[in-house]
Parts: structure tokens; sequence; C-alpha cells
């Protein structure tokens, strides 16, 4: 990677992808040095669509998700954030972005670790197979009123 090239940083979230934390996590990355940022959504699998066809469901869910979440991390990234929507197997999405557009290091946000489907697959650790940075961040739980 030459210095004079932004860093391409893939920003995964589905769930939290909105929240505080990462919204904080994108911020100070876009403060460290010259980025630019990609927010990738695994498009989700409900019902039967888990083990049809889950390559073939709308990507609604999804899509809201990055309608939500872009002008908020745009924002805080001080540029545009691109989305796209990936695979609704979180590692086959991460790889396929990777492989397919090039990312320099990956922001990974999960939900508490305790309710996170993510984390208890262990997709971060997985994630280092791909030689690339890998920064967790898991949201906090938002008070209950």
């Amino acid at each position: 990677m030459e210095s004079s090239n932004p860093a391409r940083v893939l920003v995964v979230a589905h769930k939290t992808a909105a929240t505080q934390a990462l919204l904080d996590a994108v911020a100070a990355r876009a403060a460290e040095s010259p980025a630019v940022f990609t927010l990738l959504v695994p498009n989700p699998a409900h019902g039967l669509h888990k083990v049809v066809d889950a390559e073939d469901q709308d990507s609604d869910e999804a899509d809201a998700v990055l309608a939500a979440a872009l002008p908020l991390l745009g924002h805080v990234a001080g540029a545009p954030v691109e989305g796209i929507v990936g695979d609704s197997n979180p590692l086959d999405a991460i790889q396929d972005a990777v492989n397919i557009r090039g990312f320099d290091e990956i922001i990974i946000s999960t939900l508490p670790a305790r309710i996170s489907k993510w984390l208890h697959l262990d997709l971060p650790a997985k994630l280092n197979g791909l030689g690339l940075p890998v920064t967790t961040v898991t949201a906090r739980e938002e008070a209950k009123v």
C-alpha cells in the first residue's frame, strides 16, 4: 500500500451498523490517517431461505440497514461511505468483498458478546486468515427505559 493512497477500510455490520460504538470507531479511524470506507451488510436469510435459496432472497432488510447507516457513517468519516449487500453468510460476504474489491483493513461491528452470533462463530478470529488488520467493535447494550 502506497502512503499517498488512502487506506481502503471494509466496515462489516448488520444490526449494529448505526450504533454509537461503530460511529466512534469509524471516526477514530478516519482521524488516524486518510481512509475510504465501505459498509458491507450481509443479507440475512430467514426461515427456509437459510437452507433453500439464501442467495435468491430480496435484500430489503439489508438495504434498510444501509439507508439508515450510510449517512451517519459518512458524517463521521468526513466523506461519503459506499454501501454493499453481501452473501447471507458473513464470512463468505467478507471474503468476496476482499477478493473482488480489495481492502486494506476490516472493522467488524457485533452485538454484545452474550447475544452475538458472529462472536459465537468466532468470526473476528477467522478473518485473521485473510492477512488484514481486523478491528472488532462490540456495541454496548442500550439501557431499557
